[in-house]
């Protein structure tokens, strides 16, 4: 069966025009300004009516099993619906454990990535936690990486942050370089995803690795730099020497001494800085907690997929070019974390794409050539998902 898609306004990210995307077997075989005229093959056709398609949006960091836990076990997160996840418009996940790296598992988030998959999305895992030792399944984040075909490196290690093992120098480069090697040897991105807190260290490891190892730049990505101003300065100058670095869509109120992401988009765009060196993930099914002077948890809010288009709306209504911002939940996340076929729409990339409304709201998804929601609604649900009342 070949699917078309037609009268699209296209971004590849790069803004196409008008034009069609012709699907079969779960990959794009051509996007073209030309007309479908027929032929003897099944052919469903598919009217876009104008609308912008971009590619499935890619989120990099996000607790499929459920995050949290700050405050003893009625504060875990649980772990978000498969609809949470799609009616977002993402079709790429990549799943993680945070400051609970006791009662949640690699094992238990490796499950998590082979459900979502059988449920229709690409979806891969960092091994490890917030904490060293990391926890794995192998005994080694090398080990991981190398035999576990979901893993793409460790994350997130936290810094800078009262909950973190408070790592020194050679803590950090012996874990960088088991992710470069594991990554060389698997053939995998062998990133260090990084949790940055509120510490006033900031990156200070990371400049340190960069000054002292032979450990490539592009290892150490640091995610969630807007949550302080002065740390996402501290990103930048990381950035300009090769590091890729991560921005979260979280909620900023007006007084927070933070960057909303696309107020940081913005800003990273403009500082003429290779372009493909950021991207922006949700910390969906994450928790967001405060806290006071004695690092007790006051108050806690939850991470949602659903941020990153809402986020990828409001960096246009900034004046952002679609094309130019596009890339940072797309291209540049499949460029970094070496995910092939992901994040672009051409020919023989994978059938992920997304149709926005003129809001930028998400109307329609197609994860792998099959539609997941259409007209705003889920087409798929999970297992024990709830039915939504007639």
């Amino acid at each position: 069966m070949l699917i078309v898609l037609e009268n699209a306004d296209i971004y590849a990210p790069e803004s196409f025009g008008l034009g069609s995307i012709w699907i079969s077997g779960g990959r794009i075989c051509a996007v073209t300004s030309e007309l479908w005229l027929g032929g003897d093959l099944p052919v469903t056709r598919v009217d876009c009516k104008g609308k912008r398609v971009v590619p499935g949006l890619i989120d990099a960091h996000a607790h499929i099993t459920g995050g949290g836990g700050e405050d003893g076990a009625s504060t875990k997160v649980p772990a978000p619906w498969l609809t949470d996840i799609t009616t977002a418009g993402v079709t790429s996940i990549v799943g993680l454990l945070g400051t609970d790296d006791v009662t949640r598992s690699t094992s238990e988030l490796l499950a998590g990535v082979r459900a979502l998959k059988e449920m229709g999305l690409s979806a891969w895992c960092w091994t490890g936690g917030y904490h060293l030792p990391p926890t794995t399944l192998t005994g080694t984040i090398r080990g991981d990486l190398v035999h576990l075909d979901a893993v793409i490196g460790a994350g997130e290690i936290a810094l800078s942050d009262h909950r973190s093992s408070q790592l020194t120098l050679e803590d950090m480069l012996k874990v960088a370089g088991d992710c470069h090697v594991g990554g060389l040897l698997a053939r995998k991105a062998g990133v260090m995803h990084l949790h940055l807190g509120d510490g006033v260290r900031g990156l200070e490891l990371i400049r340190a690795a960069l000054d002292l190892a032979e450990i490539p730049a592009r290892v150490f990505q640091p995610t969630h730099v807007n949550r302080r101003k002065a740390l996402f300065e501290e990103s930048l100058s990381v950035a300009e020497r090769g590091c890729h670095i991560d921005v979260t869509a979280f909620p900023v109120d007006e007084k927070e001494d933070a960057w909303p992401a696309e107020v940081a988009l913005q800003k990273y765009l403009n500082s003429g800085l290779p372009t493909d060196r950021i991207s922006i993930s949700s910390d969906g099914g994450g928790c967001f907690p405060v806290f006071d002077e004695h690092g007790q948890m006051t108050e806690m809010g939850i991470g949602r997929c659903s941020a990153l288009p809402q986020t990828l709306a409001k960096a246009v209504a900034l004046g952002i070019p679609l094309e130019q911002a596009l890339p940072a939940f797309t291209k540049n996340v499949a460029k970094h974390l070496r995910l092939a076929r992901k994040g672009c729409l051409e020919e023989g990339a994978d059938a992920d794409l997304v149709v926005l409304g003129k809001d930028g709201s998400v109307e329609d998804v197609m994860a792998g050539g099959a539609w997941l929601v259409r007209h705003g609604q889920p087409v798929k649900r999970g297992v024990f998902e709830p039915k939504p009342i007639p």
